[in-house]
């Protein structure tokens, strides 16, 4: 898992998991394994999820790089304080997961809580065999 900064500005962790290295074999049944996960936490709640690729490809004039085959994100949120009315900037989290022809990418925006993101990130390592 990379910690990057996106754009000089967003902080990010991502994963690229070979397919032969992942438990599944579609972004679609990646998505539904982080929402069982999500739904099994406890503390998470499920809010969503976002087809990104046919949102974009049905746009006129949307564009996705050629060798982006699926792009889904799964939305929830963690949510276990409301201190202020600026934590709602902070929220929802949303995973986001691409895949290409020979990898999956996994990718979060870092959340302002750390055991926040050491979950996400372990739920992105379990996609590996």
């Amino acid at each position: 898992m990379k910690q990057t900064t996106f754009m000089e500005k967003y902080p990010i962790f991502t994963i690229e998991i070979e397919k032969n290295e992942c438990k599944f074999k579609s972004a679609e049944q990646i998505a539904s394994y982080f929402k069982t996960l999500i739904k099994e936490d406890g503390i998470a709640a499920f809010i969503g999820e976002f087809d990104h690729f046919a949102h974009t490809g049905g746009l006129p004039g949307g564009e996705i790089a050629p060798d982006i085959l699926d792009a889904k994100l799964v939305l929830f949120c963690f949510g276990q304080k409301l201190p202020n009315p600026q934590m709602l900037a902070a929220r929802p989290r949303s995973i986001g997961i691409c895949e290409r022809e020979n990898d999956f990418v996994i990718s979060f925006l870092e959340a302002p809580m750390p055991a926040i993101n050491q979950k996400m990130e372990e739920w992105a390592k379990s996609l590996v065999v």
